[in-house]
């Protein structure tokens, strides 16, 4: 009766030992006296819940009353309506709100709104329409929560206190529905299908959204805001097969932060992470629109470069160095950090993106054998 609501070596920095992936932090629960492991929706559940529980009892007590209005029903049945159309939705409330685990509280409710609906049924005497609708939105909105087989778990509760309370009222039948029980149905009915309307629609949009921040957050690279490993490898490939097509060659800027190891032992890991943020800003800052900047993992970076000649891809890295060697972090004023760039144009005969990161790593070698802070293509 509620209406409803590249090379697998590559994957950690060979010269560090430091991971491609970001530690990830415990998560924290919400909500006091919550058993552990209950999420803050988990918890929350009643409080989502109870407007609609108010609406829909209250709505749906109209159908009932009007049906033991035109039978004429003792005082007491008229107290059980006015305890379930008004009451319970506070009982329940309370219940779930006051109890440690309010979201097992609120599925125990959940179980009693369907009992309940299943008292009615021979209180009204099996008329037909309210309580086909009433035992129907009753379901629906089981099943509306989302939770695993709770619809299921409800029915036998339900046909229980059917049956239970038919033998205690003798069991009347009278099926026959008049004009004002189905005028009085219209509002439950018409209320209940554009509530549920909402909240589905609410949900869509809410998945959707969730769904684009997923996939945002797959294709940065958390710590540096730069392209993650499979966004810039997926564009890597594409501009090979372009190349491969007849497009003009890209270039490929593979970089190597000097001596991070060193800033992490002597500075902390803090400090290390400061310069890569720092780095990648640098970068970002420098490079044309359609660059691409990325990470690899750990101090490993990576550029790439489309529709870029050789020596144009060489002055962009060389301005990307001097840039780097001219960075000062307000927190660490004595840090002077320094990049290697390896530099490798694609091919026309390159026949993969490994093919075309190695060419880079060699040329990266020959940069840091050179003595660091500088490029070599």
């Amino acid at each position: 009766m509620r209406p409803a609501s590249l090379p697998a070596d590559r994957q950690g920095d060979r010269r560090t030992g430091a991971p491609t992936d970001d530690t990830d932090r415990p998560q924290s629960t919400r909500g006091g006296g919550v058993r552990p492991g209950a999420t803050g929706a988990r918890a929350s559940l009643h409080r989502r819940i109870y407007p609609f529980r108010v609406a829909g009892m209250a709505l749906g007590g109209v159908p009932m009353a009007t049906v033991l209005y035109l039978q004429g029903a003792p005082a007491g049945t008229w107290l059980f309506l006015v305890s379930t159309a008004l009451l319970w939705p506070q009982l329940a409330w309370l219940a779930a709100s006051r109890s440690a685990d309010p979201y097992r509280a609120e599925t125990r409710n959940l179980l009693v709104d369907s009992a309940l609906a299943g008292c009615w049924v021979p209180l009204m005497h099996f008329n037909l329409l309210p309580s086909t609708l009433i035992l129907t939105l009753t379901t629906v909105d089981k099943i509306s929560t989302g939770i695993r087989g709770l619809w299921l778990r409800s029915l036998p509760g339900m046909l229980l206190a059917m049956a239970a309370t038919t033998l205690v009222t003798g069991g009347a039948f009278d099926p026959d529905t008049p004009m004002p029980v189905i005028i009085a149905c219209l509002p439950v009915l018409l209320i209940h299908t554009i509530s549920v309307s909402l909240g589905s629609y609410r949900l869509i949009r809410k998945v959707g959204l969730q769904n684009r921040e997923l996939d945002r957050l797959h294709r940065t690279d958390t710590l540096t805001g730069l392209s993650g490993r499979s966004d810039w490898e997926q564009h890597a490939q594409r501009l090979l097969q372009g190349r491969a097509a007849g497009d003009d060659p890209a270039c490929l800027l593979l970089i190597d932060i000097d001596d991070f190891k060193r800033v992490n032992d002597h500075h902390g890991h803090a400090a290390g992470d400061e310069v890569l943020r720092a780095i990648a800003a640098t970068m970002s800052a420098l490079l044309r629109p359609g660059d691409r900047a990325g990470r690899i993992g750990g101090d490993e970076l990576v550029v790439l470069l489309p529709a870029t000649p050789e020596a144009q891809g060489a002055a962009i890295a060389e301005r990307l160095r001097g840039a780097v060697e001219a960075l000062r972090l307000d927190e660490y004023p004595d840090l002077r950090p320094t990049i290697s760039v390896g530099l490798a144009r694609s091919s026309a005969g390159a026949s993969s993106l490994r093919d075309w990161f190695n060419a880079a790593d060699r040329a990266l070698y020959r940069a840091k054998d050179a003595g660091r802070n500088r490029v070599a293509g």
